[in-house]
């Protein structure tokens, strides 16, 4: 892969990473967007191992 199509993945997850820790703190957490947003990460992750 090249490397600033890694990079750039790796951007977008930490990125989500973030929304996902924010989402978490709220008094009333959006369940369905924290699942959207832990899906999305999990598949940036794959593409980054290469899977």
């Amino acid at each position: 892969m090249d490397k600033a199509y890694v990079e750039a993945l790796a951007s977008k997850h930490a990125a989500l990473h973030d929304r996902i820790e924010s989402e978490e703190h709220r008094v009333n957490p959006d369940e369905d967007a924290l699942h959207r947003l832990k899906k999305e990460k999990l598949r940036l992750k794959d593409l980054i191992v290469g899977h």
